[in-house]
């Protein structure tokens, strides 16, 4: 039996399943699978053949579609029952394109080889190159060996300036792994905290309705921007605090300690530094004591000086 003559897709089109493998691109195999699963309707039984419809090649793109976004055939199968139960697909469809889309503004560009080598002064070969590619910070375009694609144009540029005052390629790119394995445990750790304080009770365990899929699509559009403004705000606290200690430990006292040199520890009294930490705050304490004393070393030295006898009388002037 072969499909009739109904137009392809149309809804009186019917198919053999080799037909309808054709038609949806999924194999015959797959196909069995899927209806084994109950993820698809079975077939109408016309004599000795099973005749499938344009419901069926509907079905299949939607499970296909759904595979692509990262649904296991579980959760497909969670979600079709609900549509069969009457409820839309709609409003989910869209909740996860709004989490699947874009994070940033930042818009990929592209670099050739040549292009590489002259912002790193020609350092990158081919292990430097590979180990950008498994990193993600490039990549390659096929079937142009000598071009790839940069999808954070900002995070090369950083590798680029760093590079330019002296940071190996090596040492940046242990650098990104690390800082990348810190990031990525924040972002873990703010969605484990939106999901159980936001999204838990408005989507529960069930598949969401359209209405509350819809709802937690604009959520996401509202708690987008919010992970990047607390990671900002909090490493600029970060870097304020620790430059301020780098400043102290390496300008301030001599950087390194010269050979036999001790560092010594002060204890100041209590009282004295909930003063300071009154007066400049917890965090520039250290640096507005070591200012302090600095200031008085100072002062004593200049008072030493000028009570000195060589400083007191007249220069004497030579003939």
């Amino acid at each position: 039996m072969s499909a009739t003559a109904a137009v392809p897709g149309s809804p009186g089109a019917e198919y053999r399943i080799e037909d309808l493998a054709h038609r949806s691109g999924a194999t015959v195999r797959t196909i069995r699978a899927y209806q084994d699963r109950g993820l698809l309707p079975r077939p109408e039984r016309r004599g000795r053949s099973n005749v499938y419809g344009a419901a069926h090649v509907t079905r299949l793109r939607q499970i296909a579609d759904l595979l692509d976004r990262g649904y296991t055939l579980a959760s497909i199968k969670e979600l079709l029952d609900a549509w069969d139960a009457g409820r839309g697909l709609g409003g989910v469809l869209g909740l996860v394109a709004e989490v699947n889309g874009p994070w940033t503004d930042e818009e990929a560009g592209r670099i050739t080889r040549a292009e590489l080598a002259e912002a790193f002064g020609g350092a990158p070969g081919d292990r430097a190159v590979r180990e950008a590619v498994e990193l993600g910070v490039l990549e390659r375009v096929p079937g142009r060996e000598d071009e790839f694609v940069v999808p954070s144009p900002q995070e090369l540029a950083v590798a680029v300036e760093l590079f330019s005052v002296g940071v190996p390629l090596r040492a940046i790119a242990g650098h990104l792994r690390e800082l990348r394995g810190q990031v990525e445990h924040m972002a873990s750790r703010f969605l484990e905290f939106t999901t159980e304080h936001v999204f838990a009770r408005r989507l529960g365990r069930r598949p969401p309705t359209d209405a509350e899929a819809a709802e937690a699509a604009a959520l996401v559009r509202r708690l987008r921007p919010l992970a990047q403004r607390a990671v900002d705000a909090e490493l600029a606290r970060a870097m304020r605090t620790f430059a301020t200690r780098h400043l102290q430990r390496h300008l301030a006292t001599g950087s390194p300690l010269a050979a036999g040199e001790e560092r010594l520890t002060v204890t100041l009294p209590a009282g004295t530094m909930r003063a300071v930490h009154r007066l400049v705050g917890p965090a520039d304490a250290a640096a507005f004591i070591t200012a302090a004393a600095e200031r008085e070393l100072r002062k004593r030295t200049m008072d030493s000086l000028a009570a000195s006898p060589d400083i007191g009388g007249e220069v004497e002037q030579k003939p």
